[in-house]
């Protein structure tokens, strides 16, 4: 009986803790750090103050604690198995949907580090670039997968994974970011397929190498 009873209260414990962080994360995203106080968010969290306080001992604890939080790419990296059984362009177009699902989901903690990374960088620069090489290292590993069994040629994948990735982000910035879906909506099925289709075939009318002299 006191056992049920301890994890009903682990488990409450849980769900606060939980419901504290993902009002942080909103408030932080749209207020800024410090404008978003620990009054307010424990008022939108739906607990007291001191219950915040409870789980995150100051309101720099907490940002922390939403910045490492949210910062996980569990479903980008249980692709890649998949993705090395795809057909190449198939398995592009794939990693680019889920990337831009990835990132549309952790749009407010994005926000919060464009926002706060020049205020705290000794802090954040350090956690925002760990999840950009997260990225880097889930694209670069396919790409040298691919050149093991000699379907890419040589290049150097780390710099294409930074190419790819860079054609998405700069496109959900623009799309979820600054808004412009709200003022000229782009067919996100549309712009995933033709920026893979640049990726991989370029624009030139055809092949083209250094021996040409010219374009």
């Amino acid at each position: 009986m006191a056992n049920a009873k301890m994890d009903r209260t682990v488990g409450s414990c849980s769900v606060t803790r939980e419901r504290i962080l993902d009002t942080a994360i909103g408030l932080f995203s749209t207020k800024g750090y410090a404008g978003a106080t620990t009054r307010e968010i424990a008022r939108q969290a739906g607990v007291a103050e001191v219950t915040l306080f409870r789980h995150f001992a100051s309101k720099e604890k907490l940002f922390e604690a939403v910045i490492s939080h949210y910062s996980a790419l569990p479903g980008l990296k249980s692709l890649l198995p998949k993705a090395l059984e795809l057909p190449y362009e198939e398995a592009l177009n794939r990693m680019a949907d889920l990337l831009l699902d990835t990132l549309i989901q952790l749009k407010d903690w994005i926000r919060i580090m464009h926002a706060e990374v020049l205020h705290s960088p000794d802090k954040l620069m350090g956690i925002f670039h760990s999840f950009l090489d997260e990225i880097f290292d889930f694209f670069a590993s396919y790409f040298r997968e691919l050149q093991k069994r000699g379907e890419l040629r040589d290049f150097d994948p780390e710099m294409a994974a930074r190419v790819f990735h860079s054609m998405f982000y700069c496109f959900f910035n623009m799309e979820e970011l600054l808004g412009r879906k709200h003022h000229r909506a782009t067919d996100r099925n549309k712009a995933v397929k033709e920026f893979v289709t640049l990726f991989i075939h370029g624009i030139l009318a055809r092949p083209w190498s250094f021996a040409d002299g010219n374009v």
